[in-house]
């Protein structure tokens, strides 16, 4: 599949995969100077880039591991989804979540992106729904006793 890339800064880098079946395309961070990150917070790092996505695709921006390990630092919202009707630069808001100071170098990678279709769905109000096995059982319901 061909993604249509607009490098919006000429320091961008495409995302690159790292292997040869990666799930996930490495997103650098597009930046002049180093971006320090404090304990428990979170920046906005920009990738210098935008995406054209086919309809009925999303990028789903994920933590590198290297990354989340060493670090500390991942996503904020866990997961980062960039719609296929979105034009702007992608960005990763990347938190913090050790106890000390971390830094992120102009070109460093920052986070992966997956490519993924999705379904749109047509909600329906019922008055009623079907019964299962579990029923209303939440969180922990389906674990060991």
């Amino acid at each position: 599949m061909k993604i249509n890339i607009k490098k919006l800064n000429g320091k961008a880098v495409i995302p690159v995969y790292g292997s040869e079946f990666a799930a996930g395309a490495d997103l650098y961070a597009c930046i002049d100077k180093d971006v320090e990150i404090a304990p428990h917070a979170t920046e906005v790092i920009p990738t210098g880039i935008a995406l054209e996505l086919p309809i009925g695709y999303a990028g789903l921006i994920y933590a590198r591991s290297g990354l989340a390990t060493k670090k500390g630092l991942a996503p904020a919202n866990k997961v980062g989804v960039v719609d296929c009707d979105y034009r702007g630069e992608v960005k990763v808001a990347l938190h913090n979540h050790s106890e000390t100071a971390q830094t992120i170098a102009a070109g460093e990678r920052v986070a992966q992106l997956v490519i993924t279709p999705y379904i749109t769905a047509q909600f329906v109000e019922a008055e009623e729904l079907s019964d299962t096995a579990r029923g209303a059982g939440g969180f922990g319901s389906t674990g060991s006793k």
